[in-house]
C-alpha cells in the first residue's frame, strides 16, 4: 500500500505535475488517517497531520515521490437559492445553529442532504433542491484553511 504523509503547500512547494488522483466526498476529506483507493485502483494510506482537511485541488506527496491531486467527489447535497439576502442569512443562521457544515455562495447555501433540514428551510420560505455536486463547506472561524484562504498561519 502506498503511503502519503505530506500535504504540499502551494505557496512554497514546487512539485511536478500530479500523476494520480484521490477522489473523495467531504466526510472522507476531513479524516487525516484513512485508507482509500486512487483513480488507478492502487490502495493508499493517508497519515497526515492530525486535524488536516483536504480540499479540492490540494496536492499530496506520496512516499515514492509521486504527486497526488485531491478531487471533491460529487455527493448528495441540498441547495437553496434566493435573491432575498435576509432570508439567506436566516437560513444560514438556523443551519449553523444546528452545527451543519455549509457551503455558502452569492444567493445560495449548500449542505449535505438531510430531509429534516430541507423541510426547515422550506418552512421559512426557501425552495430547496436535491443535487449531486462536490461539497466544499466553509472551514469555520477558527480553521486556518478554507477554499479562499489556503495557507496555514495565524492572524494577529
Amino acid at each position: 500500500m502506498l503511503k502519503i504523509a505530506l500535504k504540499l503547500d502551494p505557496n512554497t512547494d514546487r512539485p511536478g505535475p500530479a500523476v494520480l488522483k484521490l477522489v473523495l466526498p467531504f466526510t472522507e476529506r476531513s479524516k487525516s488517517r484513512a485508507r482509500h483507493v486512487l483513480d488507478n485502483g492502487e490502495e493508499v494510506g493517508l497519515f497526515l497531520e492530525r486535524g488536516s482537511l483536504l480540499r479540492h485541488g490540494d496536492l499530496l506527496l506520496a512516499e515514492d515521490g509521486r504527486v497526488v491531486s485531491v478531487e471533491a467527489a460529487p455527493e448528495s447535497v441540498s441547495m437553496a437559492h434566493t435573491d432575498d439576502l435576509l432570508l439567506l442569512a436566516r437560513a444560514c443562521y438556523h443551519l449553523g445553529n444546528r452545527h451543519v457544515a455549509l457551503q455558502i455562495g452569492a444567493g445560495w447555501v449548500r449542505y449535505i442532504h438531510d430531509h429534516v433540514l430541507d423541510d426547515m428551510l422550506r418552512g421559512i420560505g426557501l425552495a430547496v433542491l436535491l443535487e449531486r455536486a462536490p461539497f466544499e463547506p466553509e472551514g469555520g472561524a477558527y480553521v486556518t484553511t478554507t477554499p479562499a484562504h489556503s495557507h496555514p498561519h495565524h492572524h494577529d
